[in-house]
């Protein structure tokens, strides 16, 4: 069975205030033309299909729009909400779709029921575990602490019980929308971290054939069984290396994966240039990106006047400026922002505390820290819910 493995569309979000409905549309097309030349027997979409819990109408179209060319095709699309999706809203209607082949997994309840399809060979049971976030699920599955690592670990276990009771040689795939170990985050991804822990060990997922993940905007292999798509296209600079892809997974009569990338259509290369204002407009180096999307950082140790204005005669699309005067970390001149640049909010919380008193949390009132960090998390994830 050849699978097409996509995942963090984000219909409807920007790049830095420029839209890109667009290059998502084109983006669209550009699957459904996968599809068909292809000759791939299931599409599976892990989560994050909209970039917010109540999208824009232009994104619910597009939506609308993918749905119907790929059921015209008569390929069968098993897809999961994500943790920007609104699970309830994308699974309205999934009853009808799934009688025209678009199978909508949006119930943690239903982690254990699979999608059946089949081949020469058999049946590849599809298992769409949603976005799981542990406040809101835990009583579900039955733990005591609301973690990443525990709920996926039950589900999963639904997931291997399903698959002992099907007959010898039933394939499997599991599409999850988490942050596995090993795998490489951009900025552009929401945190999920509860009780100072994001990430979950791949062996969570030991005993299926393939899994599907989305989450991390970087295509990445984990494990031949265990990958990332990443995103269709770049939400961040940090992306600016990334190769935008999908995965083409050929499953064969043994459940053993080939897997090819198919690269996805770029509406415009990103560049990071740094450096001082004059270095900027006169280095030739840079010449290949006078067309690119561009985050342009400073290091002028006096902020120069009208940087933009004079960046985009040569950079007609720089989007981001950033100063960065070459100064010591200690210099109480460096921003705020470069000062908590990659640090969890349970860190800025402790070091707030350092700051007040003199001396850091003890144990305890690290603890009481992070209880009231998950709480505020828990309380947002319900007020999404029930939007």
């Amino acid at each position: 069975m050849r699978l097409l493995h996509t995942s963090d569309w984000h219909l409807g979000r920007a790049f830095h205030r420029v839209g890109m409905l667009g290059a998502q549309a084109e983006f669209i097309g550009h699957l459904v033309e996968t599809v068909r030349e292809r000759d791939v027997d299931a599409v599976v979409v892990s989560g994050d299909v909209y970039d917010r819990a109540v999208p824009p109408l232009a994104a619910v179209e597009l939506f609308d729009d993918a749905l119907h060319r790929l059921a015209g095709l008569g390929v069968p699309t098993v897809m999961i909400s994500g943790n920007h999706d609104s699970a309830r809203r994308l699974g309205v209607g999934a009853g009808l779709l799934g009688r025209a082949g678009v199978h909508l997994r949006t119930e943690p309840s239903a982690c254990g029921t699979p999608v059946l399809l089949s081949d020469a060979h058999g049946d590849v049971a599809f298992y769409g575990l949603p976005y799981l976030e542990p406040a809101l699920v835990k009583d579900e599955f039955g733990v005591e602490r609301a973690g990443h690592e525990a709920v996926l670990a039950a589900a999963m276990d639904r997931v291997r019980a399903d698959l002992a009771a099907r007959p010898a040689g039933t394939r499997s795939v599991v599409l999850a929308h988490a942050f596995v170990t090993g795998g490489q985050p951009s900025d552009s991804e929401r945190d999920i971290t509860v009780g100072g822990v994001a990430a979950v060990p791949a062996g969570v997922f030991d005993g299926v054939d393939y899994v599907a993940l989305g989450h991390l905007h970087g295509c990445q292999t984990l494990s031949e069984r265990i990958r990332y798509s990443g995103s269709p296209l770049a939400y961040s600079f940090s992306e600016a290396g990334q190769r935008k892809s999908m995965w083409l997974i050929d499953l064969d009569a043994g459940g053993a994966v080939t897997a090819e990338r198919v690269d996805c259509p770029v509406p415009r290369p990103l560049a990071r240039i740094r450096g001082t204002l004059e270095e900027l407009l006169a280095d030739p180096a840079l010449t290949p990106h006078e067309q690119a999307w561009v985050e342009a950082t400073l290091t002028d140790p006096v902020r120069p006047a009208d940087p933009m204005a004079r960046l985009t005669e040569r950079f007609p699309h720089t989007l981001s400026l950033v100063f960065d005067p070459e100064r010591a970390p200690d210099d109480p001149g460096v921003s705020y922002a470069r000062r908590l640049a990659g640090r969890s909010d349970q860190q800025i919380a402790e070091d707030f505390v350092a700051h007040v008193r003199g001396a850091g949390p003890d144990e305890r009132e690290r603890a009481v820290l992070r209880d009231a960090i998950d709480a505020v998390r828990a309380d947002e994830a319900l007020q999404e819910v029930a939007r």
